[in-house]
């Protein structure tokens, strides 16, 4: 961990930053040999992904059940597991490789009390057509997934009435809402708003676009995307 960085993350972490180190030594070297992460974001981890992630357990109530879509590498999924240990965490992610490493990090780092992974779409998580589910949660969390329209089209029913999809995003978010406000609105979500997480803890704060499910609707089957690469630039999914 870089030095300037350590007091951010004893803040965000607390008493499980020897976890959170072990998961960045996991993504640093396993998730990069496995394609995972890119190999230009082995020096970026804390910087770029853990920190960026672990503050979002701000915005996530006490003893909350979790579910992240398209997970990838455990971003933030496992992040927020590692730095809220009141949370049940579902880790929802189509691809086997992906699956595959999200399984050994969740038995290596004892996280298999508090986090199960499915292996499946957003689509099939939801209405339990593998075999497995349907789940739903408090609160339904993706990171760089797709634009808004179709991310609430996916998440929102997997969150339960009066629970909220909370989206990270970047400085684009709030020309997002103004393009895609009136398709969530027909999704069953409320008002997007656009919320800054670690606040005075890290610079810039993370993004994020929260979407509270105030009815349930029927939705539109939406094609499914396979989900970016979690490290530097995406690569599909």
């Amino acid at each position: 961990m870089p030095p300037e960085l350590a007091e951010a993350a004893r803040a965000l972490f607390g008493d499980r930053l020897e976890l959170a180190a072990a998961y960045a030594e996991l993504l640093a070297t396993d998730g990069v040999v496995r394609g995972l992460i890119g190999p230009r974001e082995a020096p970026r981890i804390w910087d770029r992904h853990l920190l960026n992630c672990a503050a979002v357990a701000e915005r996530i109530p006490p003893d909350a059940s979790v579910l992240d879509v398209g997970s990838g590498a455990g971003l933030p999924g496992l992040v927020l597991a590692i730095a809220r240990p009141d949370l049940t965490v579902t880790l929802v992610e189509p691809l086997a490789r992906r699956t595959s490493f999200l399984v050994e990090v969740v038995e290596s780092l004892g996280l298999a009390k508090t986090v199960r992974v499915f292996r499946g779409r957003a689509e099939e998580a939801a209405t339990g057509s593998t075999g497995v589910g349907p789940f739903s949660a408090d609160i339904v969390t993706a990171r760089a997934v797709a634009p808004l329209d179709r991310l609430a089209a996916w998440c929102l029913p997997l969150t339960v009435r009066g629970g909220r999809l909370v989206a990270m995003k970047g400085a684009s978010a709030a020309d997002e809402i103004a393009e895609h406000a009136e398709a969530v609105a027909k999704l069953g979500g409320g008002e997007p708003t656009v919320q800054r997480c670690g606040v005075g803890v890290i610079e810039p704060p993370a993004t994020v676009v929260e979407i509270v499910r105030e009815r349930v609707v029927n939705q539109p089957r939406v094609k499914s995307a396979a989900k970016r690469s979690r490290g530097g630039r995406r690569r599909g999914r």
